[in-house]
């Protein structure tokens, strides 16, 4: 699947698992939700990946996580928070780095509306 189908199919399980619940939870239900949701999708995801930091030569025992990993191939970060900011941004883009993926969405639940722009962000590495 390319990567432009595959993004469009998770931004599709993000608009439902928001209009479903609609904003003001815990991270932590949003991104159980979206799980069952990719899953239901049938994509195949992993939740709350370690990502390894390399200092020299050395592994640095850091507790990095991503929220979601599908398909090997897209970040999703979630954030239930007033407003994202750039540090938010900057967030995914180190995770991005670090894990060699090119592609991450960072989605803020905490919204009335996810099609504006500031709350649905797509970032390419």
């Amino acid at each position: 699947m390319e990567l432009n189908d595959l993004t469009y199919k998770i931004r599709g399980a993000i608009y439902t698992v928001h209009n479903t619940l609609g904003p003001g939870l815990f991270e932590s239900v949003y991104e159980a939700a979206l799980a069952f949701e990719l899953l239901s999708a049938g994509l195949q995801i992993k939740t709350q990946v370690g990502i390894p930091v390399h200092y020299k030569d050395v592994q640095l025992d850091i507790g990095f996580r991503l929220d979601i990993l599908v398909e090997d191939a897209v970040i999703v970060e979630i954030k239930s928070v007033e407003k994202l900011m750039d540090v938010h941004k900057k967030q995914l883009l180190t995770y991005l780095k670090l894990t060699k993926i090119k592609i991450g969405l960072l989605v803020n639940f905490n919204s009335s509306n996810l099609f504006d722009k500031e709350n649905l962000i797509r970032i390419i590495n």
